[in-house]
């Protein structure tokens, strides 16, 4: 088949995209990639965020805050003049319009969340009033119960212009998904060695981020996905410091893998795609979303979850965390022989709910994760 894939036009997502095209001609396929601008991509041009949202950052309500990533290219879905549409998973709501189903969902990246400091410094040797460049009420809520003296810095954009933001000293330190890092590869990051005695020796590969400070001109001038792509400008190196581990920082439901929507009623569309779908994936993150629905949201609540497997058997972990990082649920739940990922996914977001869950999640959370 020719499939024709509709894609945001990120550098990230146009690498999720050409990973998924790739695949897809392996299998004997022809592909081309359709860029496709979204209301989330234009909420990174200053100009336009400034007369859409309002004072307090947050999207209006006559903005569906769940779908700023999604709608135009759904609607590209529905009219055919794509195929199928490569999308970062947390970014879609936990219930698709009947009209689109998810045919694939691949093997996962890694989940976790990541710290970005220049200088040698983890989370526990920040300053107490360090600067943290973050959008997502997820990661602040979380922080802010390791240390509620942290201060949030409303870092916006793609990975590449967040980076850059954080060489030239908008911030001291950027919190971003590993995936999204890990999956750029040497556009923005290059392998390092690491000393024997770091506790990331031994994963491959681990990374340092390129960034520019000495270019903003430039980095001002191409913010957003309009950045000019393969640009080689000289940088300096900031690592990546730490990888949280899931009980310090519980990542977003869905972090890490990508998900491959069609039409529902495209037979051939998803049957050419059914070979890419990996189904332990696909268990975890769906234990993860179906949490995230029975505790009455979609991607824009700020919960942590994630699904893996220990010794066979799935384990669920999930937390939420109030906005002032004061107040916390956490569950951890293995699944029982031959348990549906809806009904482990429910069973947690029962035990959260007992906790108080719901009364933790009360605030007004508009904006989901991006990138």
């Amino acid at each position: 088949m020719h499939l024709r894939i509709g894609s945001r036009g990120s550098r990230l997502a146009l690498w999720q995209s050409n990973h998924i095209a790739a695949h897809l001609r392996a299998l004997g396929h022809t592909a081309e990639i359709i860029i496709i601008r979204t209301t989330g991509d234009r909420l990174q041009d200053p100009a336009f965020a400034a007369s859409v949202l309002g004072p307090d950052g947050k999207i209006p309500a006559n903005i569906d805050g769940k779908g700023i990533f999604i709608k135009e290219i759904e609607e590209a879905l529905e009219g055919g003049s794509i195929d199928l549409a490569v999308h970062s998973l947390k970014d879609l709501p936990t219930q698709l319009d009947a009209r689109f189903t998810l045919a694939a969902i691949p093997e996962r990246a890694d989940p976790r969340d990541v710290l970005l400091v220049p200088e040698w410094l983890q989370i526990h040797t920040l300053p107490s009033n360090a600067r943290i460049g973050t959008t997502s009420p997820r990661r602040i809520a979380q922080l802010r119960s390791h240390n509620p003296e942290f201060q949030f810095v409303a870092i916006r954009g793609n990975i590449d212009t967040r980076i850059r933001k954080l060489g030239r000293g908008d911030c001291d330190a950027l919190v971003l998904a590993a995936a999204g890092l890990d999956r750029l590869g040497s556009r923005l990051l290059k392998p390092v060695d690491l000393d024997p005695l770091h506790p990331e020796f031994g994963r491959k590969p681990h990374i340092e981020c390129i960034t520019h400070p000495d270019h903003d001109h430039l980095a001002d001038h191409f913010d957003g996905d309009s950045h000019r792509h393969g640009e080689d400008l000289p940088g300096q190196a900031d690592w990546i410091r730490q990888r949280f581990d899931p009980e310090m920082m519980c990542p977003a439901p869905g972090q890490g893998a990508l998900a491959i929507e069609t039409r529902a009623n495209d037979a051939a569309t998803i049957a050419a795609i059914k070979p890419l779908d990996n189904a332990h994936t696909r268990y975890a993150v769906e234990a993860e979303r179906w949490l995230l629905h029975a505790l009455g949201g979609g991607c824009s609540l700020p919960v942590g979850a994630l699904c893996t497997e220990v010794d066979g058997v799935a384990k669920l972990q999930s937390t939420v965390v109030s906005p002032d990082g004061e107040a916390m649920a956490t569950v951890t739940l293995f699944a029982t022989a031959g348990e549906s990922a809806e009904s482990l996914g429910t069973r947690a977001a029962n035990d959260l709910i007992a906790q108080g869950a719901r009364e933790l999640l009360a605030g007004d959370f508009a904006m989901a994760d991006a990138e």
